[in-house]
């Protein structure tokens, strides 16, 4: 090999091996039952269990100790929402939570009218069963109105469908940005820069979509114009980069949830900070992993969140699957741990969910 050979190597070829001696610590049951409130059961995201048996899918649940289960994936129509009612819900009514979505298609459709019609449709896919509302990323990012223009996050349109999720007590799970990667251009600087590449359509530095400063301020306004609605912010409220803007965020709204679905990754690599907002905010986080019922994954959490284990992967099937760095353990007090575990989220679906 000539000389010059030497000084080159491929991204994807090096893999380091770390030589610390470090503890290494395996939880396969968590200290306390759990209820993921953030995950789903469709092929997309959860290994398609829609075409798999309940029975399977409950064991898997029980080895973990997951005693409840929100399946995010009731949206893109009405059957869709009554399938998964007939599958999950109805034979398990106390193991799983269904959410329904709007139907942003139907915009060009209704038009002006679409805010009043999105509201109408959401009572009734709550009076069918759904137990919250469900709006996924392509929301500030691709929703078009009548006109075909994009609607904000904070678009007054809406106004109705939000205030009816506030008077029906039910919890809207938000998504809207990404990671702030994913609008930075993709260059050598870009630390996501793997991850883009394996999915380019999660790449958003174009002047065809708006800034992430501008989707995550509209974000912003939108829960501190609805203070009756309960919003889950989604993956540390979307921004879990920068952990004082989240706790403002939470200080300013009390009618803000965060989940940390997705995020070890990011708050692994900030286990300080992470560790004093989730005991700062003990009451209004919620557990969830965003990667269906996977027992690998759900050990890696609970490492995460009770042990002070240092320098381990946050994913083990994909070890640079978000980024190229390990993550640190929190090791979180008992009391913290029961909250962020289940007490929070009895209490977010209290008023349509009857728990064992």
């Amino acid at each position: 090999m000539a000389s010059d050979d030497r000084k080159k190597l491929y991204l994807e070829d090096h893999r380091p091996v770390s030589q610390l001696i470090r503890v290494e610590t395996h939880v396969d049951v968590p200290c306390f039952p759990v209820i993921d409130a953030h995950n789903h059961l469709g092929a997309a995201f959860g290994g398609g269990w829609d075409a798999k048996p309940v029975t399977a899918l409950l064991a898997q649940l029980d080895a973990a100790r997951v005693v409840a289960y929100v399946d995010l994936d009731g949206g893109w129509g009405e059957d869709i929402l009554d399938q998964r009612l007939r599958k999950f819900k109805d034979p398990c009514l106390e193991r799983f939570i269904c959410f329904g979505s709007p139907e942003w298609r139907q915009w060009s459709n209704k038009g002006k009218a679409f805010g009043e019609w999105s509201a109408h449709n959401f009572r009734k896919q709550v009076a069918r069963g759904a137990q919250g509302l469900k709006i996924w990323k392509d929301f500030g990012l691709h929703v078009q109105d009548e006109t075909g223009a994009l609607v904000a996050v904070d678009d007054e349109r809406l106004i109705p469908l939000w205030e009816s999720a506030g008077e029906l007590k039910v919890p809207v799970m938000i998504h809207v940005a990404d990671p702030v990667a994913f609008f930075q251009p993709l260059n050598a600087g870009n630390e996501r820069w793997e991850e883009l590449h394996a999915h380019p359509e999660w790449h958003f530095a174009s002047e065809r979509f708006p800034g992430f400063n501008d989707i995550i301020s509209a974000f912003e306004r939108l829960v501190r114009r609805h203070p009756n609605t309960m919003f889950i912010g989604a993956h540390v409220a979307c921004y879990a980069e920068n952990l004082r803007w989240v706790d403002q965020l939470l200080s300013d709204c009390p009618n803000l949830y965060i989940d940390f679905s997705a995020r070890i990754s990011e708050l692994g690599r900030q286990p300080l900070a992470a560790r004093r907002l989730l005991t700062k905010y003990k009451d209004r986080v919620l557990f969830g992993t965003d990667s269906g019922p996977d027992l690998g994954t759900y050990h890696t959490y609970f490492r995460f969140l009770e042990t002070d284990d240092e320098y381990f992967d946050y994913n083990l099937k994909n070890t640079y699957s978000q980024g190229r760095w390990k993550i640190s353990g929190l090791q979180l007090d008992k009391d913290v741990l029961e909250r962020i575990y289940s007490l929070n989220a009895r209490r977010v679906f209290a008023h349509t969910h009857q728990f064992s």
